[in-house]
């Protein structure tokens, strides 16, 4: 078992476009331009926290009142790209996902139904005026949804064991893979082509197609990033350096496009025992 963290629940993934300054129009522009040259960008726990501080409040605060100011940063070829947070918008998307995630007494409980019903109406008046807005971060709790790692390929796999890291954090372990918008799309294509030479239709399909579909929605000189967030402090420092999902994943495709279905679908029951047994924790004691 893994050591006790005391990182903040939830055991989150995340999936994150940082976009050139250049995709946005102003004034927003000029905001994170001037965000990004502070050069005080908060971390992801820092982002956690203040989730997290909302459900302390009775009632709960189920979604951010207003939307968040921050974003990540990163440099691409000196180019300054920032992934905004959009909290507030990700709170509504995440809120309408819970029902399936948590047993109605527990869900009722933490936020009640009359805080879910404002919040849900609070989004549909939002939706009106804003039919084209779309996240910039998707998460999945207890897993790394298989299709994410389609996107990238093993050489672009970052892992830190613990300590310090570049950005002069302490602590706990980092895993994470990092690639251009272009390769993400062609490796999509790629990917999806096997798949429906091999067959007619499935949820890996279904799943890719809207991962492709969210992905053409950013400037093609974005940069994706897989981060496993609180995953690290659910798998163990070995299960963490073993850990090849997306190889895995290419090697399937790879013996797909071969003919070879058997081959493929022992790299996938392989990748489903892994991520099931992680899912696993989720209900233990």
């Amino acid at each position: 078992m893994p050591a006790p963290s005391s990182a903040p629940v939830p055991y989150a993934a995340y999936l994150r476009v940082y976009e050139p300054l250049a995709a946005f129009p102003e004034p927003e522009r000029a905001h994170w331009e001037a965000y990004a040259r502070r050069g005080t960008a908060p971390t992801a726990q820092d982002e956690l926290r203040r989730s997290l501080a909302d459900l302390l409040p009775v009632p709960p605060v189920a979604v951010p009142v207003h939307e968040s100011p921050d974003a990540f940063t990163a440099e691409v070829d000196g180019v300054v790209c920032v992934c905004p947070w959009r909290t507030r918008l990700r709170g509504w998307l995440s809120l309408a996902e819970l029902p399936a995630l948590l047993p109605p007494a527990l869900l009722d409980a933490a936020l009640p139904p009359v805080v879910r019903a404002q919040a849900a109406d609070d989004y549909e008046r939002w939706r009106k005026i804003n039919p084209d807005a779309r996240p910039w971060i998707r998460s999945a709790v207890w897993q790394v949804p298989v299709r994410w790692f389609a996107l990238f390929s093993d050489k672009e796999r970052e892992y830190v064991p613990g300590g310090q890291d570049e950005g002069g954090e302490g602590g706990g372990p980092r895993l994470r893979y990092r690639t251009p918008m272009v390769e993400a799309r062609r490796r999509v294509a790629r990917t999806l082509k096997a798949l429906r030479e091999a067959e007619d239709e499935g949820p890996l399909i279904d799943g890719l197609v809207d991962v492709g579909r969210w992905l053409e929605e950013f400037h093609p000189r974005s940069l994706v990033e897989l981060d496993y967030g609180g995953l690290v402090h659910a798998l163990t420092p070995e299960q963490l350096a073993e850990d090849r999902s997306a190889a895995d994943v290419a090697q399937g495709i790879v013996a797909l496009r071969a003919g070879d279905t058997e081959a493929a679908g022992a790299v996938y029951e392989r990748l489903a025992e892994r991520w099931r047994a992680v899912r696993n924790l989720q209900h233990a004691n």
